[in-house]
């Protein structure tokens, strides 16, 4: 009996949930992109037709809402920044997976892949943060400007387990590669 065989078991018990996560993931990869041109467009606009643009947000402009309309700029451009960083999450998670479904779970390449996915996620909460101080600066009582972003601690939690599961992977592959060198 080999070490991968009980491995097997397990994924031959649930082969719906990986497919189902591959198909998700997928479809999320695609969003991610859309989301991305979405925001591009809008963020082309704002500097080439920022009346029609602001107006169609509920920013018409003028001196008194020129710091909110920086403000948005800012954020979008922000969030572009955000996209390559959901790929390497999606993606990465995509390949953890796809190894998975193929019987090696406790490998280096997906401890190496969820360190990856830590980092990538502690860059998004440094994102929000950020996002979060620019609404904040900009938003007034006349034009309140509320946006999903800033410090959450569920999303600290999140890069710290991250992080504490990739060495758990990590001791998991070596552990692995021993047990196979015994046998």
């Amino acid at each position: 009996m080999t070490s991968i065989e009980p491995q097997h078991r397990t994924i031959k018990a649930f082969p719906g949930v990986l497919t189902a996560s591959r198909v998700t993931l997928r479809i999320l990869i695609l969003l991610n992109w859309l989301y991305a041109a979405a925001i591009l467009v809008g963020l082309v606009g704002s500097f080439t037709a920022e009346k029609q643009v602001m107006t169609i947000l509920g920013v018409p402009p003028s001196a008194e809402t020129q710091p909110l309309i920086h403000g948005m700029q800012a954020m979008a451009l922000l969030g572009l920044v955000s996209i390559p960083l959901h790929y390497i999450i999606l993606r990465r998670l995509l390949d953890v997976v796809e190894s998975v479904r193929l019987g090696a779970t406790f490998v280096a390449e997906n401890a190496s892949r969820l360190q990856r996915i830590a980092w990538a996620l502690l860059g998004l909460q440094l994102l929000s943060i950020v996002i979060g101080e620019i609404a904040d600066g900009v938003s007034t009582p006349k034009h309140p400007l509320h946006v999903d972003a800033g410090f959450s601690t569920a999303g600290w939690l999140a890069v710290l387990l991250l992080f504490v599961l990739a060495r758990v992977f990590t001791e998991g592959a070596r552990m692995r590669e021993e047990l196979e060198g015994t046998v």
